[in-house]
């Protein structure tokens, strides 16, 4: 379990996160979603310590991450990068061993985690040798994925892990990440500015502006009962688009009254 606890942030007098507070369950898929500037990424940074909070506690398991030091505490904790963050001078197979390294595992126990992944990810072993350059974005993003599954953490923070794709591979990306087995019992917390992204993926969202959390809830509660007027204008646009991918395919009287919703918006 992750409690976050009235954390907040400023840089030279903004206030980046203002008194934010959650708690995200053992196993639980939890999306931070929110446009530019709301405060999404400084509050994952929080998380594993590479930004520390101003004021506010974060506890896991029921301990302060400000318990031993920030090294420790990443290398218990997965973190997917928006542009992968993969070294550039270190092989494929370089790369997904970096933390297994450092916590000390043997060769063979990492070259057997190493390709495991790689098979779970759709990538050929023939790429361990290769260099990121070599590869497709793509291709990057699943070696970040499998670089942050290396070492097995209970936890994975995903900053924007799908955001610098095409569309294409974006879709085919969010339908692996659904479907691995690798994720099914990591505690996760996705940042996107993607509403349709936040929908696929979420348990739940908090909706993010001006660094504060407006509302804290399943997708089907932020869409059905916003909490404000910002809360119902922000899913205002793709509302009928949601409405339609959270509905029982076979149940033909919401769709047709999701429909008639959207076309009735202009008159």
């Amino acid at each position: 379990m992750i409690e976050v606890n009235n954390i907040t942030k400023t840089f030279d007098g903004h206030t980046a996160v203002d008194n934010v507070s959650f708690t995200v369950e053992e196993g639980e898929t939890l999306v931070l979603l929110g446009r530019s500037g709301s405060g999404k990424t400084t509050l994952l940074k929080m998380i594993n310590r590479l930004i520390e909070p101003g004021s506010g506690e974060i506890r896991i398991n029921g301990r302060s991450t400000q318990d031993g030091s920030p090294e420790e505490l990443r290398k218990k904790i997965g973190y997917v990068f928006q542009n992968t963050g993969l070294f550039p001078h270190y092989t494929i197979a370089g790369n997904i061993a970096i933390v297994p390294r450092l916590l000390g595992w043997d060769k063979e126990k990492i070259r057997k985690r190493t390709y495991l992944l790689m098979e779970k990810l759709g990538l050929p072993a023939t790429y361990l040798s290769s260099y990121p350059h070599q590869l497709s974005g793509g291709q990057q993003q699943r070696v970040g994925l499998a670089r942050a599954l290396a070492a097995d953490p209970p936890i994975l923070l995903m900053d924007e892990p799908f955001g610098a794709l095409d569309p294409i591979t974006r879709v085919s990306l969010q339908k692996d990440f659904k479907e691995l087995d690798e994720l099914k019992s990591k505690t996760i917390i996705l940042v996107t500015h993607d509403v349709q992204e936040a929908f696929e993926l979420a348990d739940r969202i908090c909706l993010m502006d001006k660094g504060r959390v407006i509302q804290a809830g399943e997708p089907r509660e932020l869409l059905s009962h916003p909490a404000d007027g910002y809360v119902k204008d922000f899913f205002d646009d793709q509302r009928f688009l949601l409405e339609v991918k959270m509905m029982d395919p076979l149940d033909h009287d919401a769709l047709i009254d999701a429909f008639n919703h959207f076309k009735n918006r202009g008159n």
